[in-house]
């Protein structure tokens, strides 16, 4: 147990917690362990879960065909992320369907799975974590969404136009 309250203390969404609250999350985690190639949610899935990478990569792709597949001509790698990022925070907010797929990159890689309904307890229960955590999201929130829109501003500037 105590080598999971130091790597969540590490990782950017329980940013400043305590070391109580790291413990109240920590009993809530289950590490499932994946293979290279395994699909752990597909886009336009029901989401109930936070994730948060305890070893190894999972790329987040978007998929640009309309047979809703992962192949590689048909999805579009948006993320590729490490060691104590945290993917499906949306889930915490937003019991809507995924905006992405996640697909493990690197052979034996383990995962943190948090269950929606628990960790929403547990800010209930406990309102400074809640705080916490909910602020943190934010941040990664937005730290997501102003990485898109450099992405987004960089096609449309740098991109030739086309001649008429």
């Amino acid at each position: 147990m105590n080598n999971l309250v130091n790597f969540l203390k590490q990782s950017d969404i329980f940013y400043q917690f305590t070391p109580t609250q790291l413990e109240l999350v920590a009993n809530i985690c289950q590490e499932v362990a994946y293979n290279t190639g395994d699909i752990i949610f597909q886009e336009n899935s029901s989401s109930k879960e936070l994730y948060v990478i305890l070893q190894g990569e999972v790329d987040i792709l978007i998929n640009r065909g309309t047979t809703g597949g992962l192949e590689k001509k048909e999805a579009a790698v948006v993320a590729r992320l490490r060691r104590g990022q945290s993917f499906g925070e949306v889930a915490l907010v937003d019991e809507g369907l995924r905006s992405a797929s996640a697909r493990v990159t690197q052979k034996d890689t383990h995962l943190l799975v948090i269950q929606r309904d628990k960790l929403i307890m547990l800010c209930e229960a406990y309102p400074q974590l809640g705080y916490r955590l909910m602020y943190n999201l934010a941040a990664d929130l937005a730290m997501k969404i102003r990485n898109t829109d450099l992405r987004i501003r960089e096609q449309l500037l740098y991109k030739p136009m086309d001649k008429k």
